[in-house]
């Protein structure tokens, strides 16, 4: 199924995974996916893996398992160092295993300081993509702006220049204030931006984690959030709790401002993801 027509129904819930590091073993990805399963998501997007490289053997097997649990799989598909012949391999072996949506990425640019394959813009593979089969495809976006655009005028311009393309729908980087988000889809309407927009929450996990997240996307961290994880960065049940209580907050505001949809970075925590979807099941 085409992720797309579930925002024709409800306010969609979705969750995020990622495969383990080669030093974790591999079974704790399955074992989270048995608890999320039960949580009954729209959708599970499946990471890339770190570092972007050509092998996303583990990730395929993932998103395909997903599938096998009757839950909607989406695969991430970032094509910095991709050829098209590349790309047209890895989208015939998603027609295989009847995965029909991804999720179309730049990824980060390689330490050599350049992209080195055929895409220079996640734009350039989304219309790729469009162009190989029926595939949904989704982009990323930044409700505070891309950290490598100049303006947000210009973030908004290249991501009109995403949506034109083919783009079927977005969903956003983490955020911790809503302002932004909303602001962010104001511009996206007056832009001609008219697909769903997925919300992205990340549930702070540890102090550290999450300056480091904010830091690589360029997100605003509030004061309210900034004194939260003062206050217990030393008491990690008590950090959680309030991350969790944190994110729960977001969540209700935006689903009560008619948001299309949220998309939950679980950070292959199934403990989360179920403190959550307990505190908002009744509202989605």
């Amino acid at each position: 199924m085409r992720t797309v027509e579930l925002f024709k129904k409800k306010t969609v819930l979705s969750y995020e995974v990622f495969p383990p590091k080669p030093t974790s073993p591999v079974n704790t990805i399955y074992e989270t996916l048995d608890e999320l399963k039960e949580l009954s998501p729209d959708f599970i997007s499946v990471t890339y893996g770190a570092g972007g490289g050509k092998n996303n053997s583990e990730t395929f097997k993932i998103a395909s398992a997903v599938k096998g649990y009757g839950i909607e799989s989406v695969i991430h598909l970032p094509c910095t160092r991709l050829t098209k012949e590349d790309v047209s391999q890895k989208l015939n072996e998603l027609k295989s295993i009847g995965i029909e949506n991804i999720l179309a990425l730049r990824g980060d640019i390689p330490s050599e300081g350049c992209v080195q394959g055929d895409f220079k813009y996640a734009s350039d593979l989304v219309a790729y993509i469009k162009k190989q089969g029926d595939f949904n495809v989704i982009a990323a976006c930044y409700p505070e702006g891309h950290i490598e655009s100049k303006t947000k005028v210009e973030d908004i311009q290249n991501l009109k220049i995403k949506v034109d393309a083919g783009a079927d729908q977005l969903i956003t980087q983490l955020f911790f204030d809503n302002e932004y988000f909303y602001s962010f889809a104001e511009r996206c309407q007056l832009a001609g931006i008219n697909v769903p927009i997925e919300a992205g929450i990340m549930p702070v996990i540890n102090k550290k984690q999450i300056e480091r997240m904010a830091s690589l996307c360029g997100a605003t961290v509030p004061k309210k959030f900034i004194a939260m994880m003062e206050r217990y960065e030393n008491n990690p049940i008590a950090m959680r709790d309030a991350g969790i209580a944190y994110a729960v907050d977001q969540i209700v505001d935006l689903i009560a401002q008619d948001v299309d949809g949220i998309h939950l970075y679980t950070m292959n925590n199934p403990y989360i993801a179920r403190k959550i979807h307990e505190s908002i099941q009744t509202l989605v």
